[in-house]
């Protein structure tokens, strides 16, 4: 948005009554998107469990225990290589496996060794689960076990996949419609999806509700961004949309308590869904930002939510929209008139972010950090219920350590600078990776702590590169180069599940590979120039030219207002063309 237009929070204030009320009331549905995030690490575990037998036992056998009921026997399960084995009333002896079942053939004696013959059969009639901590998930409602593993090891990378799509679709119609239509519209369908998510009759249908889950959930969150720097002053822009983040880390807390609480995954479910109810409610006397209607001329309005503003904020006499405009309209033409019209006038492309070998390694380096930062965030969060301890606490912990996380990032850009503040996190947290494969596995509460750590540093650097990736680019590419970063950081999102997977190669494995990919951006970064205190660039070679001695001009700028400036114009872009890609 045009800067002059920003003028206007000089009149009504950056953040007073009036913003605060709608920041706070805009941003509380950001912690529904950080539930449904996150809502699969609970409703998705796969229990313990055996293959079922076909007639009702009499005897069961583990080891060196015997029990009548198969539940007394989960507390001694430690291992997949396991098996039990069961007495049937018509004296059939069967050895239980997790994939398998085996019947012995011509033996009545109930010994857990047998070396006979054995007839090896299927699991046709289902699977015994332990429901000692769930009653019910997606995995025991439809035996996602076995041959239909992979089914529930897709649920989060589909969703993920959702957000890509709804960051494209919502991102680029509330700049076609406007940004209150579109919460109203993502904030009612994350209402709606979540519930029905609860009542899918199937696991096919359940995927294909929570892809659409995802999309609103995605939309919600990048029209939110926007909205809230469009209602905020520059003075105030880079806390409040930095904490937006703590917000979505509050949903992840939420859904470590209804965890907690509720054990059947559909019920589980419905109470999740139902946070975003008061805000269905209310989302409607939201206003349109002014910013917005300005752009597409209903100066009128602009004016009528200028005149609140200013009423709430107890402004007396608030400025005039036609003033601002006629400011606009006279720097429009002197800009025209100047010597950047031959830039305006070429329509520009990806390929613009390889415009010499400096702006191509800036790119790849960028391009790096945001995969790599979400690949963190969601290794280190999937992974936290796995730690051992309490997953409930552990999940709890994981998004609470977010909230200081944001106020460090906040302070580091301004005092130490961007570079300064990202490189030594980004480090910090490859280093954290290695210290935790060192940490025994029986020393869980060391290990929750590193994980917390790593979570922390991976955080910073995640907040931080959001206004980072802005401040190196120029005005003609600015938007498409947040919006590209924004498509790694989904595709980081994606194959986040995957790589907690791999734990089943190797237990480690996840933190060898975000502490490798983020040692290698670490190391990248110190590449990028320093841009605190420093000006917007417009052109591509001013651009290049950042952090060489050729930039002397731009050294002097105060840093705080070049920053909150940027904010503005980053998280606009972001949001709007982020779609766009």
């Amino acid at each position: 948005m045009a800067p002059r237009w920003e003028r206007l929070f000089d009149s009504v204030g950056h953040f007073g009554r009036f913003q605060a009320c709608v920041y706070f009331a805009s941003v509380f549905q950001s912690i529904s998107c950080g539930i449904h995030y996150l809502a699969s690490v609970f409703m998705a575990v796969t229990p313990k469990f055996v293959c079922s037998v076909p007639g009702n036992v009499t005897s069961i056998l583990f080891n060196n225990s015997s029990s009548s009921r198969i539940e007394d026997i989960w507390t001694l399960w430690t291992s997949t290589k396991n098996y039990i084995v069961v007495q049937l009333e018509n004296g059939e002896i069967w050895e239980l496996d997790q994939c398998s079942r085996s019947k012995r053939e011509g033996s009545l004696y109930l010994g857990y060794e047998y070396s006979g013959n054995k007839s090896v059969f299927s699991c046709s009639d289902g699977y015994i689960y332990d429901h000692t901590k769930w009653k019910s998930t997606i995995v025991t409602e439809w035996d996602l076990v076995c041959h239909r593993e992979w089914l529930a090891k897709l649920t989060q990378p589909t969703f993920m996949l959702g957000v890509l799509f709804g960051a494209v679709i919502f991102g680029d119609m509330a700049d076609r419609v406007g940004r209150r239509y579109i919460m109203w519209f993502t904030s009612t369908g994350q209402f709606l999806f979540g519930i029905a998510v609860a009542f899918t009759f199937d696991y096919y249908s359940f995927v294909i509700i929570r892809f659409l889950l995802a999309m609103v959930s995605s939309g919600y969150l990048v029209v939110v961004f926007v909205y809230v720097t469009e209602y905020v002053g520059i003075k105030a822009r880079t806390w409040a949309s930095m904490h937006v983040h703590a917000f979505f880390a509050v949903g992840i807390m939420a859904v470590a308590l209804v965890g907690y609480l509720v054990r059947t995954w559909w019920i589980y479910q419905i109470f999740l869904s139902v946070t975003t109810l008061p805000f269905v409610l209310c989302c409607w006397m939201l206003p349109e930002t002014p910013f917005w209607l300005l752009s597409e001329g209903r100066y009128e309005e602009a004016q009528k939510v200028v005149n609140v503003m200013a009423r709430w904020n107890k402004v007396s006499t608030p400025c005039k929209i036609s003033e601002l405009s006629s400011v606009q309209q006279d720097d429009l033409v002197s800009c025209r008139m100047g010597d950047n019209d031959i830039s305006t006038a070429k329509k520009h492309s990806i390929l613009d972010l390889f415009y010499n070998w400096h702006i191509a390694r800036r790119t790849i380096t960028v391009w790096l950090i945001w995969f790599t930062g979400s690949l963190g965030y969601y290794v280190f969060s999937l992974s936290s219920v796995n730690l051992g301890g309490n997953e409930y606490l552990n999940l709890f912990l994981i998004g609470a350590v977010e909230l200081p996380a944001y106020v460090v990032a906040c302070i580091g850009m301004d005092k130490l600078g961007r570079r300064n503040t990202l490189t030594p996190f980004l480090i910090s947290s490859a280093v954290i990776c290695a210290l935790i494969m060192l940490i025994p596995q029986d020393f869980s509460i060391l290990s929750i702590l590193a994980n917390m750590a790593g979570k922390f540093a991976i955080g910073v650097a995640f907040g931080l590169i959001y206004l980072y990736t802005a401040e190196l680019y120029p005005t003609v590419v600015r938007s498409l180069a947040v919006g590209s970063g924004s498509m790694m950081c989904r595709v980081g999102s994606i194959v986040a599940p995957f790589c907690v997977y791999l734990t089943s190669v190797w237990i480690f494995m996840p933190q060898l590979l975000v502490g490798i990919m983020a040692f290698l951006s670490g190391m990248l970064t110190l590449m990028l120039p320093e841009t605190l205190g420093k000006p917007l660039t417009n052109t591509l070679a001013e651009a290049a030219e950042l952090g060489t001695n050729k930039n002397s001009c731009s050294g002097k700028s105060p840093p705080a207002q070049s920053g909150a400036v940027l904010e503005k114009i980053e998280m606009l872009s972001q949001e709007s063309h982020s779609t766009d890609e």
